[in-house]
């Protein structure tokens, strides 16, 4: 019979020893960082906890990684809140790759220093990977001079039956490369943080010229490398997220996109180095902004793409009166297809402050103050007064003000995960750590929600207003000029949430004429991104491509354009603006042939608004050459000039034909 294994990890100062929830350290003491425990240290000389190899040792020397021979990851963390203190107070005497015995010195840590920087002196010693390969972790308590073993490890079955075959787990099959890459990207030093997207590894380094570009993109399993605001990208594919943990193994946790990193985030890309010329600022700002807001959509394209086909469902069964809109059977489906978008800035609120380096958390509850049942009640409210074009329909402490709508927005968030990346490393340098569980998120809740919907809000109101009436007036000088015109800007106001002044115009239109012109060119531009992602779809020989374009597509094609923008289209520049010129073409058409429409749903799934419910009349026809235009503009175009593979993974197809499957 076989018995189980266990590892003995020792305390690596001397000190007592504390479980880890009472370390003063969130990200530690919930477990977040993996099982292990604390030290209250008495001297500040280090030693190994363990046999192995060195495979981390932070720039700021506050922390080091060992990982043993049976592929535990241990992180040993010199003091809370150290990293501030650029490495003065430690003196580490091993580099990455050495190896070491348990009890071998390591490294020494000035005490006083530390506590003279009002900083805590607690050792933190974590199992990064205990989730993966440890059934549980047995701590003794109490007074441990360094080198004596304090806890107790036993493997998991699957963890210790790899080990008796001599396997490596998936994430550490990406070892090798990880490290490669980091040493060719110039190395630990030469990385400031470090994110990712559903490709690309993207590294904030402090000199890119470091950066070997060739000898990166020859590496097995990198497709390509990129460059683009201010992030230094290499190209991996679907295996993104394995090389991702196994870089941040290597370099350590405090360069990944948590509560630490935050402040290096915002310092990395405000220092990052941008054009001189103007047009070029200007482009680096748009791509930029383009950047973070596809960033900040890509984790939920898929529940967009999904609740869009859901939404098109229900709008035939509702068309064909096969489910009447007041039965509950529409209320349960509408819920399921509609809540993504309800609550979106609760979502987008956490994956923007992910890309941002602002808290996702407390971001996420920001999303929810928005989204509020009583402000949303609040928004659309009576409206007492109005001031420079808003509705004034609420009062803050006596002072008249407009609060906005924000279900179905992503721009205030993204504004707002800016605002708390910016705010929240300042309010962590003010406030005494042992109150910042409570005082940071208290502040940045209070002062972010406060910008939103006190300045933001009212802000947006009076653009999309203005912007509303000019629309009118186009409108009513020429129906031709003014569907080329707002066929081909319409999605950029999407982007901005500067299109919900349109929406009640559009309304109105119906209420009171039983129609709307203006909502038929509003439909030709989602035609226009479903013809553009359906290129792309068809196009594109890449995996990845493909699985976000078809369903973006078939959202699309039912009236939700968010998938196919956010996901495909915007992200990859010019196929959004082959797009927008299909967009153009079929709004023009459509002004120019009158067509009008008699319901709110659009796109190729509204088909039966276009319908006279006094009979068929050329509105409907109209309707469809217009659409066919669309497409057939916005798909040919996308086909020869709005995309290729090549946008993505940046490979030049060599006389040698070289295929993306070669370098996977």
């Amino acid at each position: 019979m076989t018995k189980k294994q266990t590892v003995a990890i020792l305390s690596p100062v001397s000190g007592n020893v504390i479980k880890l929830n009472e370390v003063d350290d969130p990200v530690f003491s919930t477990g977040m960082m993996g099982l292990g425990f604390g030290i209250r240290p008495k001297n500040g000389q280090v030693v190994a906890p363990v046999s192995g190899q060195v495979t981390m040792v932070a720039e700021t020397k506050h922390a080091i990684g060992f990982t043993t021979e049976d592929n535990l990851e241990i992180l040993v963390h010199l003091g809370i809140d150290t990293v501030d203190l650029k490495g003065k107070p430690f003196n580490v005497q091993v580099t990455t790759g050495d190896k070491v015995q348990a009890g071998d010195v390591v490294a020494n840590m000035d005490l006083d220093a530390i506590k003279a920087a009002n900083r805590q002196t607690t050792v933190i010693l974590a199992v990064t990977n205990s989730s993966d390969k440890l059934a549980s972790l047995d701590i003794a308590t109490g007074f441990k001079n360094a080198g004596t073993k304090t806890a107790t490890g036993l493997l998991n079955a699957s963890t210790f039956n790899d080990k008796q075959q001599k396997k490596l787990s998936k994430a550490d099959k990406y070892d090798q490369l990880a490290a490669d890459i980091v040493t060719n990207v110039g190395g630990v030093g030469n990385i400031s943080s470090l994110i990712h997207c559903i490709t690309r590894l993207r590294f904030y380094l402090k000199d890119e010229s470091k950066a070997n570009d060739d000898v990166i993109r020859n590496l097995k399993g990198v497709i390509d490398v990129a460059k683009a605001g201010g992030q230094y990208q290499v190209v991996i594919g679907p295996a993104v997220t394995d090389v991702y943990d196994a870089v941040i193994k290597r370099i350590g946790p405090e360069f990944s996109n948590d509560l630490e990193t935050a402040k290096v985030v915002a310092e990395t890309a405000a220092a990052a180095k941008r054009p001189t010329t103007p047009w070029g600022k200007i482009k680096w700002g748009i791509s930029s902004l383009i950047g973070v807001i596809t960033g900040s959509m890509i984790p939920v394209i898929g529940l967009l793409a999904a609740s869009g086909i859901l939404k098109g469902i229900l709008a035939l069964l509702t068309t064909f009166k096969w489910v009447s809109p007041t039965a509950p059977t529409y209320v349960i489906i509408n819920a399921m297809g509609d809540s993504v978008f309800y609550f979106l800035p609760i979502f987008v609120g956490f994956t923007a402050g992910k890309k941002l380096g602002a808290d996702p958390v407390i971001m996420g509850i920001i999303g929810g103050v928005l989204t509020y049942p009583a402000i949303v009640t609040m928004a659309s409210g009576k409206v007492t007064s109005m001031f420079l074009g808003m509705g004034i329909n609420a009062n803050f402490f006596g002072l008249p003000v407009h609060i906005a709508s924000y279900t179905y927005s992503i721009f205030p968030m993204i504004a707002g995960a800016w605002l708390a990346s910016k705010l929240e490393p300042w309010l962590k340098r003010v406030i005494p750590t042992v109150l910042r569980m409570i005082f940071v998120p208290l502040f940045e809740v209070v002062i972010v929600s406060g910008a939103i919907l006190l300045f933001l809000g009212p802000i947006i109101t009076v653009l999309s207003t203005g912007l509303a009436d000019i629309i009118v007036w186009v409108y009513n000088l020429s129906p031709a000029i003014s569907g080329l015109i707002i066929g081909g800007f319409y999605q950029v106001l999407v982007i901005f949430g500067l299109h919900w002044a349109v929406i009640p115009i559009v309304a109105n239109d119906i209420a009171t004429t039983g129609h709307s012109y203006l909502n038929a060119i509003i439909s030709a531009t989602m035609v226009a991104q479903g013809g553009a992602v359906l290129a792309i779809a068809l196009k594109s020989k890449l995996a990845n491509i493909q699985e976000l374009a078809w369903p973006a597509t078939i959202s699309a094609f039912c009236g939700v354009t968010e998938p196919a923008m956010y996901g495909i289209n915007l992200k990859y520049g010019r196929s959004f603006v082959t797009a927008s010129i299909g967009a153009a073409v079929g709004g023009f058409l459509t002004g120019l042939l009158r067509v009008n429409m008699w319901g709110f749903t659009g796109s190729l799934i509204g088909f039966t608004s276009f319908v006279n419910p006094k009979g068929l009349d050329f509105s409907f026809y109209g309707f469809l050459i217009a659409s066919v235009a669309t497409i057939v503009v916005s798909f040919v175009l996308t086909w020869m000039f709005g995309f290729k593979d090549e946008d993505v993974n940046a490979i030049k197809v060599a006389p040698k034909k070289r295929h993306l499957g070669e370098n996977a």
